[in-house]
């Protein structure tokens, strides 16, 4: 499943429309972030999170979005199940974020 960059604009209708979504945040400028992102696609790819749905969201140009999960620093993952947030983490470790998926 590819990576879907949303906005502010489609953040709850996506949460909404998808019973179990991961959210990585991050900004231009994030070198960690920019590391993550080929990571975070072959996560999207792996057969063990099918049914998943892999959102990208610019946290400073989506502030609703950032301040639904609480995002503090960068990058941010955070899982959302029937639109509600059961975690988030500040972390560029891939088995962070893998084990976070898991839980959904």
């Amino acid at each position: 499943m590819a990576v879907e960059q949303i906005t502010d604009a489609d953040f709850a209708q996506k949460l909404q429309s998808n019973e179990k979504v991961v959210v990585k945040y991050y900004a231009d400028w994030c070198g960690s972030c920019r590391l993550f992102t080929p990571k975070f696609k072959r996560l999207s790819g792996d057969e063990r999170f099918d049914g998943i749905t892999f959102l990208d969201v610019n946290a400073e140009k989506n502030p609703d979005a950032r301040h639904l999960a609480g995002v503090t620093s960068l990058p941010f993952f955070a899982v959302f199940k029937n639109g509600e947030l059961l975690e988030g983490v500040c972390t560029s470790k891939e088995e962070i974020v893998t084990e976070l998926i898991q839980k959904l």
